[in-house]
């Protein structure tokens, strides 16, 4: 079967690891091949990505010791640098999202969440309105020693932040007060798992979080009338122990809710799981394209995979029946670690 899809790709990497910044690519209308256009390397390590509603802007996180946010204006075939990049007052930003007209980040090396106001031309703020410093650690002694925020995100209703953070093993439900990030609920998953990303199920009632500690994805209810996260079930990643620390990093939800899929770094793998009401069924797992899949991405029946040390955006195209993805192709993207599409 032949899809249809095209536009805009955004793709981030690491400019320490030789990565070109934000890379800029076409997918094709037909089979989902990716062409490179351009690239911008006005910002270092531009490892994540979101992208406002209507297009027109794209904001990037800049995962350095300092760390910061930057805002392109997105116009045409031009992908612009909108002013300078605005310090997060927190070391090493993995992610970021939108939220309430602000620009909310993980900030994974001090473990907190940032939000930056948006000016009305969906521009940046010149420093941000409030931080939120996490608490607590984990029994792993190396990795959980204190919080490490990894992922911020908006619930499907738009009325909750969710933040994932790996040192504390567990979920924050947020809002914002005066523009600063506020706590409404902390939701614990088992001791040492460490959560590293979550993504919600098309019915707004389901989550998975992807832990990666341990090779397992936990299930939970969401309510997002009272703003609170409740696991479920815990579900195995691989069909077998790994041979040692496997790494799982991305995770992303079918958009018609039939399957979820992830990615685990340490053995190069994509695994393939079954939505079952309130529970996940592992299918299977197929090999990445290349090395150290560090991220996701889904779209018009094609899974999309930035793999960091093998330097590549790889593709593959998904039986509708299966879910079980297909290798079509790749291109050669240093140290890549993001693909947003447009």
């Amino acid at each position: 079967m032949v899809r249809s899809g095209g536009g805009r790709v955004f793709i981030g990497s690491f400019t320490a690891a030789g990565g070109p910044g934000l890379v800029i690519a076409e997918a094709a209308a037909q089979g989902g091949a990716l062409t490179l256009v351009a690239a911008v390397n006005d910002v270092p390590d531009p490892s994540y990505l979101a992208l406002s509603p209507d297009g027109g802007m794209l904001y990037a996180v800049s995962e350095t010791a300092e760390g910061a946010v930057a805002a392109y204006r997105v116009d045409g075939g031009r992908t612009e640098l909108a002013g300078p990049s605005v310090p997060v007052d927190g070391s090493g930003p993995t992610h970021l999202s939108l939220y309430a007209g602000h620009v909310l980040t993980a900030n994974y090396g001090c473990g907190s969440v940032t939000a930056v106001p948006l000016r009305p031309d969906g521009t940046l703020a010149a420093k941000p309105s409030g931080r939120l410093q996490h608490t607590g650690s984990g029994p792993h002694e190396r990795r959980q020693r204190g919080p490490h925020a990894h992922q911020v995100q908006p619930d499907p209703s738009g009325r909750w932040a969710v933040s994932v953070d790996l040192g504390t093993d567990s979920v924050r439900v947020c809002t914002l007060e005066a523009g600063a990030p506020a706590l409404h609920r902390e939701c614990a998953l088992r001791p040492g798992s460490g959560p590293r990303h979550l993504a919600f199920h098309p019915d707004g009632e389901h989550a998975y979080v992807v832990n990666e500690l341990t090779p397992t994805v936990t299930v939970c209810r969401w309510d997002a009338s009272a703003g609170s996260l409740k696991p479920l079930t815990e579900v195995p990643l691989l069909p077998g122990a790994p041979a040692g620390d496997a790494y799982p990093s991305g995770i992303v939800v079918a958009p018609d809710g039939r399957f979820v899929w992830t990615a685990t770094r340490g053995e190069d793998v994509l695994s393939v799981l079954a939505v079952e009401g309130d529970g996940l069924r592992l299918l299977g797992t197929v090999p990445c394209g290349g090395h150290w899949p560090r991220a996701l991405a889904a779209h018009d029946g094609f899974l999309y995979v930035a793999n960091e040390r093998s330097g590549d955006v790889c593709w593959f195209a998904v039986d509708e029946a299966t879910g079980v993805p297909r290798y079509d192709g790749s291109v050669q993207v240093a140290a890549a670690s993001c693909v947003v599409f447009g």
